[in-house]
C-alpha cells in the first residue's frame, strides 16, 4: 500500500464524537516514549502529522488520521509514564477503554512496543485485556536501529517466550525502525490485506 494522503480529523475525549462514518479503525497504542508518533510520520510520509516532543505523554486525545480517504489510523495516549498526574491517567484511562469497547469501527490495534527493553507488565497486563475483550492486534516493536540484528532476534524470542505463557496463539508482530524505514511495507500491507478483506465480507466497510 501507498499513502497518498494523510489528513487529520479530529481530536477528543469523547467516542461518541469520534467520526460516523463506518471507515475501518487501525488503533495504534503503547507506554509513552515508545515512538509511536514518529512511527506514525514514518508510516505516512509526513514530518509532523503526529506530534512529537522530547516529553513523553504528549498525546492525551483520540487522535482521528484519514488515510487515502479510506481507513482511519488512530493516535491513541501512552500509557505507563510517571510523571503525568493520578487524574490524568485516569482521563486516559476511562477514554481508551470506552474506545475499544464501544467503537464498532475498530479493526486492530497495534502495541507498540520498545525492542531494547525486557518484557514490561504494563504491556503484558494491556494486551492480555485487549484479549479478554476479544479485541484483536499485532504488536510493532519499535527502534530496531537501536540493537544489532542477533539482539533483535533474542529479544524476539524471550517475549515470544513470555506470551506463551498465557497466550496459545502469539500475537502477529512487526520489526520497525522509523529513522530507517524498516518494517513499513509490511505493516502497511497487512493493513492493507485486512481492509481488501473486510470489503468483500462485510459491505459496512466498502
Amino acid at each position: 500500500m501507498h499513502i497518498k494522503t494523510a489528513t487529520f480529523v479530529v481530536s477528543n475525549q469523547d467516542v461518541s464524537k469520534c467520526p460516523e462514518n463506518n471507515f475501518p479503525e487501525y488503533a495504534f497504542i503503547g507506554r509513552s516514549n515508545v515512538g509511536k508518533s514518529s512511527l506514525i510520520n514514518m508510516l505516512t510520509n509526513q514530518k509532523k502529522l503526529a506530534k512529537t516532543s522530547g516529553r513523553p505523554g504528549k498525546t492525551q486525545l483520540i487522535n482521528h488520521f484519514l488515510i487515502n480517504e479510506q481507513w482511519y489510523l488512530v493516535d491513541l495516549p501512552g500509557y505507563g509514564y510517571a510523571r503525568v498526574s493520578k487524574s490524568s491517567k485516569k482521563t486516559f484511562q476511562k477514554f481508551i477503554t470506552s474506545y475499544f469497547r464501544q467503537r464498532k469501527q475498530l479493526v486492530s490495534a497495534f502495541v507498540l512496543i520498545d525492542i531494547r527493553h525486557e518484557p514490561q507488565q504494563i504491556d503484558l497486563n494491556f494486551m492480555q485485556w485487549l484479549g479478554e475483550q476479544q479485541i484483536p492486534f499485532s504488536i510493532i516493536f519499535t527502534k530496531s536501529d537501536k540493537l544489532k540484528p542477533k539482539a533483535i532476534e533474542r529479544n524476539i524470542v524471550h517475549y515470544q517466550s513470555i506470551l506463551k505463557k498465557n497466550w496459545e496463539e502469539l500475537p502477529h508482530y512487526f520489526i520497525t525502525s522509523s529513522t530507517k524505514f524498516e518494517g513499513k511495507e509490511e505493516l502497511l500491507n497487512y493493513i492493507d490485506s485486512i481492509n481488501s478483506s473486510l470489503k468483500n465480507v462485510n459491505p459496512q466497510f466498502d
